[in-house]
This record gives structure tokens, C-alpha cells and sequence, in this order.
């Protein structure tokens, strides 16, 4: 039983040294992935966003304006966060990307109790039944939570530039 408890504690301790690196990593890998795929169906799509009621406030800017907002925050934003660079910044950035997306185009339609708000929490194509489909959008921005809170991990440029230029004397 001891040798047990031993290995254990090694494997513990393994899966610990390896925290700060391999979460943090393969949460940006995949949301690297997921926006950098929107941002360049976009980049090289047509505007549907001329067919979108935006919420306040963002329905002050004019849908080209919010298209190419998008396409900068979901190719650039992407890339940083791959590579691990300003992660916060483009972290807070996507969340409130998909906190507009959400409002704009995944929610309810309409809802006046939580079991009809809850229908809405699937994974669906469009079937116009107006529904919404939030459960996608949602899970990204709680992928996004250790990001902001933790920090992109040591094997990233704002964990490299920290030991370089946040020295501790």
C-alpha cells in the first residue's frame, strides 16, 4: 500500500509541475483554433452582419464597421493567444466578442421563464424555430476564464517577456 501511495504522490506531483504549462496551452490552442476559423471565414466571406440587430451600444456602429471589428479580433486576437501574447487583453477582447455574438444572434428570440431561456442552451445549426443556440458561445467564454485569471502559462511570450523584463530584484 505504501508503494502505492508513493506512486502516487509522484504522479501528483508530475501532473502539478505540469499545471502551470499544459492547461493554459491547450486552452489557447483551441481557441486559437476556434476564433482564427471564424476570423478568416469572415475575412474572406461575405457580410451577413448587414442582417443582424446588434445590442445597444453596439448598434451605433455600422455593420462594416462591426465586420471588420470582428475579423481584427478573431484573426489578430487568434494569433496572440497562440503564441501567448497579450492574452488578457485579447482574452477580455473575444469575451466581449462572443458576449455580442450571444446577444446578437444566439439567444432566445424570445423567453419569459428559465426552462424556455434553457431550450436555447444547445449546439444547433440555423432551423429558425427561435430557439437560440448559446451552449457553443458559452462554453468559449468559460474556456476563456483560466486565460484571464491565470494567465496564458509559462510556455508563452507573456510568461517570457515577464521573466525578462518584470525581474524581481
Amino acid at each position: 500500500m505504501k508503494k502505492l501511495a508513493a506512486i502516487y504522490c509522484q504522479l501528483v506531483g508530475i501532473a502539478e509541475s505540469l499545471a502551470p504549462i499544459i492547461p493554459p496551452l491547450v486552452l489557447r490552442l483551441i481557441l486559437a483554433w476556434e476564433f482564427g476559423e471564424a476570423g478568416f471565414e469572415k475575412l474572406h466571406g461575405p457580410n451577413w452582419f448587414t442582417d443582424i440587430t446588434f445590442p445597444f451600444p453596439f448598434n451605433l456602429l455600422p455593420a462594416s464597421v462591426s465586420w471588420n471589428i470582428s475579423i481584427f479580433f478573431e484573426t489578430v486576437g487568434a494569433a496572440a493567444i497562440l503564441l501567448g501574447f497579450a492574452t488578457r487583453f485579447f482574452t477580455v477582447s473575444l469575451m466581449i466578442l462572443t458576449v455580442v455574438a450571444i446577444a446578437s444572434v444566439h439567444w432566445p428570440e424570445h423567453w419569459s421563464t428559465v426552462s424556455e431561456l434553457l431550450k436555447g442552451y444547445r449546439i444547433v445549426d440555423e432551423d429558425g424555430d427561435g430557439l437560440g443556440n448559446y451552449k457553443l458561445p458559452l462554453l468559449y467564454l468559460v474556456m476563456f476564464l483560466p486565460l484571464l485569471f491565470g494567465g496564458a502559462g509559462k510556455w508563452s511570450l507573456d510568461y517570457w517577456l515577464m521573466q525578462r523584463c518584470c525581474k524581481k530584484e
